[in-house]
C-alpha cells in the first residue's frame, strides 16, 4: 500500500495540491461548503490513480484544494461506503492521502438518523464517542504496522480541544448543538424497530453508514479529528414511518448552513 500511496500523492502534488493543512470530508446532502471555498485545484476521483469511485447518486466525486477562513484545505466532495462494495482500506484511502499531503486536522460531517429522541431532525450534534457496528476494521490488514501503530489508542478519537471549540462556536452564533455517540453500520437498508431500540440500549445517540472508518485511520496516523452529524430524521420504533431518501437530503441541504459556520469559524483557529 505504501507504494500506491507515495503514486496517488505524487499525482495530487503535481496538479497542485500544496501542503493542505486541514481534511474535510463532506457527507451525504452536504455540499455546499464548496460555494465557501477559494478554489485552487481540483481532481475528479475516476482521474486520481488508486482512488475508489463515489457510485452513491447523490455523492459527488472529486477531490478539492483552496483555501477556507484563510487556510489551506483538502475537501472530498463525496465519500466512500462498505455499502457500495468497497473495503475498510479503500473507504479510507483517501485519509491515508491527505495526511501524505500535510494534513494535521480532519473534520467530518454526515447525515444520520436520532436516535436520542431528544433530538430532533434539522439540529446538529457534535460527535463525542462512536460505537463500530461496521463488523471489521480499516487497521485489519497484514502491513498495517509500516503506517502506524497496530494497536491504535481509541480513548479519545475525538480531539477534546477541538470539540471544545465546536461547543463554543455554537453558542456564540445561537446553533443548536448537541453532543453524543455516533453508532456506524453498514447499510444500505435503513433501521428496524427492533434494531432501533438494540442501539438505544447500548448508548448511541444517532446512527449513520460512514464515518468511524475515516475516524479509526486518521487516530491509526495520530491526526487530529473532530465530526459532526446534521440529524436527518427521528428513530423512533414506536412511531416509524417509511424513509424517504430525498426528504433526508432536503434536511441535509436545509440543516447545512449551520455547519457550515461552525467548520468555518472552527477553521480560523486552527
Amino acid at each position: 500500500m505504501i507504494k500506491l500511496i507515495e503514486e496517488t500523492t505524487t499525482y495530487l502534488q503535481n496538479k497542485g495540491f500544496d501542503n493542505p493543512e486541514i481534511g474535510i470530508i463532506l457527507g451525504t446532502g452536504l455540499g455546499q461548503l464548496i460555494d465557501e471555498l477559494d478554489i485552487i485545484t481540483e481532481a475528479s476521483y475516476n482521474h486520481i490513480p488508486y482512488f475508489p469511485t463515489a457510485t452513491v447518486e447523490f455523492h459527488k466525486g472529486k477531490l478539492i484544494f483552496g483555501k477556507l477562513a484563510g487556510k489551506k484545505v483538502v475537501v472530498m466532495q463525496g465519500r466512500f461506503h462498505l455499502y457500495e462494495g468497497y473495503s475498510f482500506q479503500d473507504v479510507t484511502y483517501p485519509v491515508r492521502i491527505m495526511e501524505q499531503l500535510g494534513v494535521h486536522t480532519l473534520l467530518v460531517s454526515n447525515a444520520s438518523g436520532a436516535v436520542n429522541l431528544n433530538f430532533k431532525k434539522g439540529e446538529l450534534m457534535l460527535i463525542d464517542d462512536h460505537i463500530n457496528l461496521q463488523g471489521s476494521s480499516p487497521l485489519a490488514f497484514k502491513g498495517v504496522s509500516q503506517l502506524g501503530e497496530r494497536f491504535t489508542d481509541m480513548s479519545a478519537p475525538y480531539d477534546k480541544d477541538i470539540n471544545l471549540k465546536l461547543e463554543t462556536i455554537a453558542k456564540n452564533n445561537n446553533i443548536k448543538l448537541h453532543k453524543g455517540v455516533y453508532a456506524s453500520v453498514v447499510g444500505p437498508q435503513l433501521e428496524t424497530r427492533a434494531e432501533y431500540r438494540m442501539l438505544k440500549i447500548i448508548g448511541a445517540d444517532a446512527v449513520g453508514m460512514s464515518t468511524v472508518p475515516e475516524i479509526i485511520v486518521a487516530n491509526h496516523l495520530k491526526l487530529k479529528a473532530a465530526a459532526v452529524s446534521v440529524l436527518t430524521d427521528e428513530c423512533d420504533p414506536d412511531n416509524l414511518e417509511p424513509v424517504n431518501i430525498e426528504d433526508i437530503i432536503a434536511m441535509a441541504y436545509k440543516a447545512e448552513p449551520e455547519m457550515i459556520t461552525l467548520f468555518k469559524e472552527l477553521i480560523k483557529t486552527l
